[in-house]
């Protein structure tokens, strides 16, 4: 690692620690002026006022290089909007969203990840699965059919690694040495819950484990509401099997739907109170009733299409895509902060751009950059 970058994971470091979670006006900052420029305007208290009060208590606490060093002991990273693995089309939408009408309302600043396969890799193609600790053995036997098909089709499972449902799931997407994705609400150097530190360790083994908490940050309440945003930005639609009417899964369904994600639930007995919260989703149309993976396939599976013969990427791009294409070299690769400077854009919208492309399949980045792929040309 160069000492530059060196520089700006720190900066990342100590920034995810200031915010202990989502802070629109932190991310706002850092798109203005950059990772570097903010961290130091943290520090110095040269802040609007927006950013004062909000960076107030945790301002003095730089602990980045301990927090770095602690989650290399343990096998993992700090993944930042600078890397190639980073899912930025995933987290594209979070981006767009109202923060004045919901505090967690956009991105994470960085994630905190352990395992072997790169984030971006391991959530292509996803489904978050959902539902209730206290599961029935009607709902863990419904979720690890449809859960343990799915991973054994190549798609990766995400959930909260939570007792009940999620555990079953993640157990489904192992058993057929699938992956799966743990998104958790605290640090991860504090296996939540502990009776699963064992499923974490396999998880991370194969798949990952992820958090915008840095190290040592507890698992209090409001954070389990956080996390379930990136539960859900992180897949292709959200799954919900067995929920109470006051169950935390109609919450990450919710932001599904913020997302465009689709949501899904599963039926269960007209008695069973474990399920009366999947009824009323369906019945209130904030979900669509799915029984077996293939319907799952049929409402979140990718739609490829390819271009029609003899034309080009260029020929179906517009505004900031075709701009920051135009700018892309033939052969190579280039940073994205090269691409907003050639292309006359911002770095955010740039980086908006070239997600929208690597979705379309136009574009790839690997650890020198982002490049034009054999499809595009």
């Amino acid at each position: 690692m160069t000492a530059g970058a060196d520089e700006r994971r720190l900066a990342w470091a100590y920034l995810s620690r200031v915010a202990e979670g989502p802070s629109a006006a932190l991310s706002d900052l850092i798109s203005r002026v950059g990772v570097l420029e903010a961290a130091r305007a943290v520090r110095q208290c040269d802040l609007p006022a927006s950013l004062l009060s909000a960076t107030a208590q945790r301002r003095g606490t730089d602990c980045a290089e301990r927090d770095l060093e602690l989650m290399a002991r343990l096998g993992g990273r700090l993944v930042t909007p600078d890397d190639p693995e980073w899912p930025a089309w995933r987290l594209l939408g979070l981006g767009q969203l109202d923060p004045g009408r919901d505090p967690a309302a956009t991105g994470p600043l960085a994630l905190w990840v352990r395992g072997a396969v790169p984030l971006a890799d391991a959530t292509e193609l996803a489904l978050a699965v959902v539902g209730a600790r206290c599961s029935s053995g009607y709902g863990e036997h419904v979720t690890a059919e449809i859960a343990g098909e799915l991973a054994g089709r190549g798609w990766t499972i995400v959930s909260g690694a939570a007792f009940g449902i999620d555990g079953c799931a993640h157990r489904a997407a192992l058993a057929v040495e699938g992956l799966t994705v743990a998104v958790l609400a605290c640090g991860l150097d504090r296996p939540y819950p502990a009776a699963h530190h064992r499923m974490l360790e396999r998880i991370a083994e194969t798949g990952s484990v992820v958090s915008e908490y840095a190290p040592g940050v507890a698992p209090l309440k409001h954070r389990f509401l956080e996390r379930n945003r990136l539960v859900a930005a992180l897949a292709d639609g959200v799954l919900v099997v067995e929920a109470g009417l006051r169950s935390g899964a109609r919450n990450t369904v919710k932001w599904a739907r913020c997302l465009g994600r689709p949501a899904m639930a599963v039926p269960g007995p007209v008695t069973a109170a474990a399920s009366a919260g999947c009824h009323r989703m369906i019945r209130e149309g904030e979900a669509l009733l799915v029984s077996e993976a293939a319907q799952v396939v049929d409402e979140a599976g990718p739609l490829r299409l390819s271009m029609p013969t003899g034309t080009s990427a260029a020929d179906h791009l517009d505004g900031p895509q075709a701009a920051v294409y135009a700018v892309l070299p033939q052969v190579g690769s280039r940073q994205p902060a090269e691409v907003a400077e050639s292309a006359g854009l911002s770095v955010p919208a740039t980086r908006a751009a070239l997600a929208g492309l690597e979705l379309t399949g136009y574009v790839g980045s690997d650890h020198s950059g982002w490049y034009r792929t054999a499809q595009a040309g």
